[in-house]
């Protein structure tokens, strides 16, 4: 069991403990909810404690000595370019090998298509900041991915949700969901999604494109995970089908990242986007940081002309289908029917809801104190949270560890109900 555990996070509602006359902090800031992701990693390090909280990779798949032969490379063969400030749309080299990359998953970009970010975070954030005016409409799925949530917020916007099911999020709901609102930006992660798992189906991604037409709205389509399938037929990306569409490409821009396929601690994404949101993310980039980081850029780079990714994707896959088994199962044998479950075919995580009224908010202290942590389902949501709902990752941890953390969970849900019974 783990030492004492520190207080848990502050109520993400909360704003600032300044005087609002005299509140040094601007508006926007005292408005930045706080992320539940970000907080519980404190108690991650914790003895023996059991995270089912992050959307971490499993650190020990990381090809440390292909990117080491990589860094190495880009100190000996580049140094220049990896040590020297460079351009803010990125490397050239990368962002050429970034559009082969893509056109191996059916995509038709161009070197002069992509912005490479730090990390696909800092796209979304570009593209919010591009975007959104205080108050502008902004559709995203219901529940959504937190840190985009963080980021969109800042502008205050009014919120459109659309409902996710086992086929991803509900496009044919977008115009009730806009009520008459013409959105500045509509927000999918349609493979395997952060937080539910759920794939959008090829006829809600090409509903969604010719939506994005008719309309003449921005598409954010956010992917991360797609690489990650480990089972079932792959779909096109909404940014592969955009070809389809006369005028689509217009609308479409594209996020993603080397973090769950390389490792996360390059800070290495990438934009595609059409060339009106492009020249206005570069300009906006060049204010914010001047360029991504040279060596990191460097480094990417000469991993991926080594030819080691797709044997090590293929590595990380198998092992989280492995991880992903163990933990659906265990919670499944635990929980029998009080706990449903959404399995997905890829990505990291599983998504829960409890049918017994247990609020998963109220249980996470009783999980901490037993040595397990999962993400409360509420906060995904900007309108009426789903309460029994919660976030479980599977990649982090290995079969066994993950087996002992939903019996850690079983016995904190145990608890919860007997004092709730007792008073």
């Amino acid at each position: 069991m783990p030492a004492a555990l520190p207080d848990l996070p502050d109520d993400p509602s909360h704003a600032s403990q300044h005087d609002p006359q005299h509140d040094p902090l601007s508006r926007r800031m005292r408005a930045l909810r706080r992320s539940d992701v970000r907080d519980l990693l404190r108690h991650a390090g914790l003895p023996d404690m059991i995270s089912l909280a992050g959307g971490l990779p499993a650190a020990e798949l990381f090809d440390v000595e292909g990117l080491r032969a990589a860094t190495l490379a880009a100190l000996d063969d580049t140094p220049a370019a990896a040590l020297q400030y460079g351009m803010t749309e990125g490397q050239p080299a990368l962002r050429e090998a970034i559009a082969a990359l893509l056109g191996e998953r059916g995509i038709v970009a161009g070197a002069d298509d992509l912005v490479i970010t730090a990390g696909s975070q800092q796209g979304l954030d570009l593209v919010a900041r591009v975007l959104l005016d205080d108050g502008d409409a902004v559709v995203v799925e219901r529940p959504s991915y937190l840190a985009a949530l963080q980021a969109f917020g800042l502008a205050s916007p009014r919120w459109c949700t659309i409902g996710v099911d086992a086929h991803g999020g509900r496009v044919e709901d977008l115009d009730a969901a806009c009520a008459g609102l013409r959105p500045k930006l509509v927000y999918v992660v349609p493979d395997f999604a952060n937080p539910t798992g759920a794939c959008m189906s090829l006829e809600r991604r090409r509903a969604l494109v010719r939506w994005a037409v008719r309309h003449q709205v921005t598409v954010l389509e956010d992917d991360p995970y797609g690489a990650l399938r480990t089972g079932g037929a792959p779909i096109p990306s909404i940014a592969a089908l955009a070809a389809e569409v006369p005028g689509a490409s217009n609308w479409i821009a594209q996020a993603s990242t080397l973090s769950k396929t390389v490792a996360p601690g390059l800070r290495v994404g990438w934009l595609r986007l059409p060339p009106w949101l492009r020249d206005a993310v570069v300009r906006l980039k060049q204010a914010a940081d001047l360029h991504t980081s040279s060596l990191a850029q460097e480094t990417a780079r000469h991993y991926l002309a080594s030819g080691r990714l797709p044997a090590r994707l293929a590595i990380v896959r198998a092992e989280y289908a492995r991880r992903r088994d163990a933990l659906a199962e265990a919670l499944q044998s635990g929980f029998g029917d009080r706990l449903a479950l959404q399995v997905p075919e890829g990505g990291m995580f599983l998504w829960g809801r409890f049918t017994d009224g247990t609020d998963t908010r109220a249980l996470l202290p009783h999980a901490l104190e037993r040595g397990t942590m999962f993400v409360p389902g509420d906060a995904f949501f900007v309108d009426a949270a789903d309460a029994a709902s919660l976030r479980l990752n599977f990649s982090a941890a290995p079969p066994d560890r993950l087996r002992e953390g939903a019996r850690r969970l079983r016995d904190a849900h145990a608890a919860l109900h007997a004092r709730a019974a007792a008073a």
